[in-house]
C-alpha cells in the first residue's frame, strides 16, 4: 500500500552484479486481474507452482490465477467474512493464505479451497499492511499506528495477533510502516518505513525476531524505504516512489546488495520508471523476472482492466 509520500531518491550507482535467475520462457508479461470498475488491486503472490494471488484494497476481494494464463479470476469475494479491504497477501507452507486487511484492522486466513479459517483483529484505528510468515509465526505491519504485529502458528493453530513491536522499540517513531520480508531462517525481517515524504525520512529497519529489537539498516546508493519487499539471499528488491522532476511521482524497483549481517544495503540496480498513473505497489517473484502490480492508486481517473505485469529491466 503505497502512503503517497515519497521522499527523493538518491543518486544511483549502477554497477555489475551477478546475474539473477534464467528467464521464465512462455509467460504473459501482463495479467488482467480484472475488467470491473474501481478494484484497485494491491498485493501479490506467487506461489512455486505457479499459483498467483492479487488483493483488491478497494474492495476486499482476492483474485486467483496461473502465471501461464493472462487472465485471474475471483476466488475470495469483495466483502466476504468481513474484508472490505485487503493489502498484503502472503501463503505459507501448508498452503493457507494470509491476508491483511488494511483499514479493516483484521488478518483474514483462509483455507486453499477459501474457506475462513481465522480471523485476527489488531487494535481500533490499525491499518494491516504487509505480511510476512515463518515457520512459527505470522508477522503484518501497521501504517496507521507503526506497529509490528505478530501472531504465534503452528500446523493447526493460528494465535493472537499481539503488538510485537510498539512505535518505541524504533529508533524513530515510524512515519508509514509499509514492506516487511523475513531471513529464511526466521531469524530476522526487514520492514520499511515510507517515512513522512520528507526528503529522508524513509527508512529500512533489521528487526531481531527473537530480541524484538530494531535497528536502523545503513542505505547506500538510493533508498530502500519501499512499499512491498522481496528478500532473496543477498538481494533486497523493493518497490520505491520519488518525485518525477515534473511535480509527480515515479514508481521503481530498488535493487539493494546487503551485507552478512543484513545492517548495510547498497543499492546497485533500478528498473525502469512506471509513472504515476500506474502506481505499482507490491510485488513477486515468478522464476526468472518479477511482477509487480499496477494499483492506479494515484491515478485520477482509474481505468480497467486492472493488471500485474513484468517488471522492466530487471530480474
Amino acid at each position: 500500500m503505497t502512503s503517497f509520500l515519497a521522499a527523493a531518491v538518491a543518486a544511483l550507482t549502477v554497477l555489475t552484479v551477478a546475474a539473477g535467475p534464467s528467464p521464465t520462457p512462455d509467460r504473459p508479461d501482463t495479467y488482467v486481474v480484472t475488467r470491473e470498475p474501481d478494484v484497485r488491486p494491491e498485493g501479490v503472490a506467487v506461489t512455486p507452482d505457479g499459483t498467483i494471488y492479487v488483493t483488491s484494497v478497494t474492495t476486499g476481494a482476492v483474485y486467483r490465477g496461473d502465471t501461464a494464463r493472462p487472465a485471474l479470476r475471483p476466488f475470495l469475494p469483495a466483502g466476504g467474512d468481513g474484508r472490505t479491504s485487503a493489502a498484503g497477501v502472503h501463503p505459507d507452507r501448508h498452503g493457507r493464505l494470509f491476508v491483511a486487511g488494511w483499514v479493516t484492522g483484521t488478518l483474514f486466513v483462509h483455507a486453499p479451497d477459501g474457506a475462513l479459517l481465522a480471523r485476527r483483529t489488531a487494535t481500533a484505528g490499525a491499518a494491516l499492511n504487509d505480511v510476512a510468515v515463518t515457520d512459527d509465526a505470522v508477522y503484518v505491519t501497521d501504517s496507521a499506528t507503526g506497529t509490528v504485529w505478530r501472531a504465534a502458528l503452528d500446523r493447526t493453530r493460528i494465535g493472537e495477533l499481539i503488538p510485537w513491536l510498539a512505535p518505541t522499540d524504533f529508533a524513530t517513531a515510524p512515519g508509514f510502516l509499509n514492506g516487511i520480508a523475513v531471513t529464511p531462517d526466521g531469524r530476522y525481517a526487514l520492514v520499511a518505513d515510507q517515512g513522512t515524504g520528507e526528503p529522508g525520512s524513509e527508512r529500512l529497519h533489521r528487526v531481531d525476531l527473537r530480541r524484538r529489537t530494531a535497528t536502523v539498516v545503513r542505505v547506500s546508493g538510493g533508498q530502500m524505504g519501499a512499499d512491498g519487499l522481496l528478500l532473496e539471499g543477498d538481494r533486497l528488491y523493493g518497490v520505491v516512489n520519488f518525485p518525477d522532476g515534473h511535480g509527480g511521482w515515479s514508481f521503481a524497483v530498488n535493487v539493494a546488495l546487503l551485507d552478512a549481517d543484513r545492517r548495510t544495503a547498497r543499492v546497485v540496480r533500478q528498473s525502469r520508471p512506471a509513472p504515476l498513473a500506474q502506481s505499482p505497489t507490491t510485488l513477486a517473484r515468478d522464476g526468472g523476472r518479477l511482477l509487480w502490480v499496477n494499483s492506479q492508486l494515484n491515478a485520477p481517473t482509474p481505468t480497467p482492466p486492472f493488471t500485474v505485469s513484468e517488471v522492466p529491466d530487471v530480474r
